[in-house]
Order: structure tokens, then C-alpha cells, then sequence
């Protein structure tokens, strides 16, 4: 079903291993969507799963999440597989197209169900990006360095993901591989013309007329050639025109951490609410500053005392899965052969 531009919500965080008095009172606030995870959140798939249950049961509603890539943006490890980085299985897919798109999906299972048996709805997968070897951000988070490799490989993690009863969410929309600069620490600009833009457009596009992505996250990026004015994040001419419009997008649209440096373009934390949620983002994601969340969850009140609707993430939800020790050994066997996984 599509999310309409006016369904809004807010995604956060809390601050470690386990509830303090003070987070049990944050995700009580109704403008809150859902929670995202960090390293410092996790000690042991025990210690996980004890804090997701105490979450749902205080908000079995809220859509729990997590930057869980593989290689180095894995935020949970000890206890769970070591994914080699994505740019890994481009060296497969150079070398035997069908095996590694079969290895991607065995992947993409392995990670979800692992994420799913600790009570972790999502991780914020596959990235889009194409690598150019420039980027101090995407790196080898990348699938590859061409349109190609990138849709099929991520496509076929999206199915992976899928098969484990896990939605996909495309990052980072309209492309961040070419930039130089980290949208973490700064703001990048691309002032590639709207021609080449659309080669890095590619994979989003294709996956979302395949169905395969429920989820997108742009980028802090400019694209003066597109919208002089506003990164894709704060862009009605990115979300709505392009997005929802020429590329026929129905899902959910996340920001990208307002809190990140290439943010800061869109004025204080309310004031870049306000620009995300005009733009047509649905959830607003907001990272390590509760009192920049709490500015956030305070202008989406407004924003829904306007009229705007409550972003609901309830069917995102993934059903703690019973253990299929013997998939995942033969998954991991794969994989491991592979070179996939780090031991």
C-alpha cells in the first residue's frame, strides 16, 4: 500500500543494553515509529533479544532497525555471522554470475533470520550506491562498480531478505558513490548533469519495478544540475517529482540520520523536520542527540496537529522465526567457502 506523503513518524534511539527509566519514557511518545540500534546497544544475542522484548512490550508497535550492512557497518558481531563487505561479491559475480547471485541471496536469508531470532525487524539494506573508488563513505559497502552488478547482486540480497520474511530499504537515493566528501562529517556536492545521474539512478529504479523495495533512503548529497537549493534528502524535486512520480515509488521513505553534518543545510532539528517532511520523507530518522529527537518528535506533533497522518510501521514487522539450524549452517557453509565471511 502506498505511504502517502502525509504519514509521518520518527525513528530514534536509546541509550544502551538495556531500558533506562528515561528511554522507557521516551518510546512512549506517539510520534515515535520505531528504534534504531547501535553498537554500544548490544553485548550478546541474549542480551538483544531480553531488550527487544522489553521494548515490545511496552511498544509492540515500534518497528526495531539496525545498520547491520556486513563488513564494517555491522553493528552487531560477536555472536553473529561476520559478513565479508558487499564489494566482495563482485569478485564473484565476475567470475560466475549465477553462483554469486545464489550466494547473495543465501546472504541476505542469513543476515535477516539472524537479526529476526533477537527480535530485529530491519536493517537499513542493500546499498545502491555504485562505487567509482573516490567515495570516503561507501567504499566497499558498495555491491559493485557498475549499474549491472549492483542491481542483480542487491536484488537478489533483496530476495534473501525477503525469504526471512524482511522488507529492503534502498539507500542511499539518488546515488553517493561519486562524491568524495562523508555527508557523516560534511556536505557533498555531485554537480554531475541529470544525464549521468540517471546511470547511478539505475539499480534503484529497477528494483523498485521489481517490487523489491519496500523502503528508500536519499542521500545528504546536493545535485545542483537537479535542485539548486536543497540536498535529495530535503528535495521535493528528488522525493516527489523523480521518486514518487517518474519512478512510480509507493514505499516508505526514511531520512537519512538528521543528525549527520550533510543535514545541516536544512537548518535546526525542527527546522530540517519541517524541510525533510515537505520534501516527502515519512520517517524521520534522528541519531545519538536526544534532545535533537526530542525536537523532532515535537515537529511532527505539529506537523500532525496540520492535518499530517501517523506513520504506522506495524506491518514491517517480522515474526520471531523457530531456529533452522540446518539452513543456516548450510547458508554459512556457502558463504564461508566463498570468502564471504570473516572468521
Amino acid at each position: 500500500m502506498r505511504k502517502s506523503v502525509t504519514d509521518l513518524g520518527v525513528i530514534s534511539n536509546i541509550e544502551g543494553t538495556v531500558l533506562t527509566p528515561e528511554d522507557r519514557e521516551f518510546i512512549l511518545a506517539p510520534e515515535l515509529s520505531g528504534l534504531i540500534f547501535f553498537a554500544r546497544n548490544y553485548q550478546s544475542p541474549e542480551q538483544l533479544r531480553a531488550l527487544t522484548d522489553d521494548i515490545s512490550s511496552l511498544r509492540p508497535d515500534l518497528l526495531l532497525t539496525v545498520d547491520q550492512e556486513g563488513g564494517r557497518v555491522q553493528r552487531f558481531r560477536n555472536g553473529f555471522t561476520r559478513f565479508a563487505p558487499m564489494m566482495a561479491f563482485e569478485g564473484c559475480y565476475q567470475q560466475d554470475r549465477a553462483a554469486a547471485l545464489s550466494l547473495a541471496r543465501h546472504g541476505g536469508w542469513l543476515l535477516a533470520y539472524e537479526l529476526a531470532r533477537q527480535g530485529v525487524d530491519l536493517t537499513f539494506a542493500p546499498v545502491l550506491d555504485i562505487e567509482r573508488d573516490c567515495s570516503r563513505v561507501i567504499g566497499d559497502r558498495a555491491f559493485g562498480h557498475d549499474a549491472e552488478a549492483v542491481t542483480e547482486l542487491a536484488g537478489a540480497w533483496c530476495q534473501g531478505l525477503r525469504d526471512a520474511g524482511m522488507k529492503a530499504v534502498g539507500k542511499h537515493f539518488p546515488g553517493h558513490g561519486a562524491v568524495v566528501a562523508d555527508s557523516h562529517l560534511e556536505l557533498p556536492v555531485d554537480p554531475r548533469a541529470r544525464e549521468a545521474l540517471d546511470y547511478d539512478i539505475r539499480p534503484f529504479a529497477s528494483l523498485i519495478r521489481g517490487g523489491m523495495l519496500a523502503g528508500i533512503m536519499p542521500a545528504h548529497v546536493a545535485y545542483p544540475d537537479v535542485d539548486s537549493d536543497n540536498t535529495a534528502g530535503f528535495s521535493p524535486i528528488w522525493l516527489q517529482q523523480i521518486l514518487r512520480q517518474q519512478l512510480e515509488f509507493e514505499g516508505v521513505i526514511f531520512s537519512d540520520d538528521l543528525s549527520m553534518a550533510g543535514a545541516a543545510s536544512g537548518g535546526d532539528f525542527y527546522q530540517r523536520s519541517l524541510a525533510a517532511a515537505h520534501a516527502g520523507a515519512n520517517a524521520l530518522v534522528v541519531c545519538n542527540n536526544r534532545a535533537a529527537a526530542t525536537e523532532v518528535l515535537r515537529a511532527v506533533r505539529d506537523l500532525r496537529a496540520q492535518g499530517a497522518a501517523s506513520l504506522s510501521l506495524q506491518d514491517w514487522k517480522v515474526a520471531r522465526p523457530e531456529p533452522q539450524e540446518s539452513k543456516k549452517q548450510q547458508a554459512l557453509g556457502l558463504l564461508r567457502e566463498a570468502g564471504l565471511v570473516i572468521e
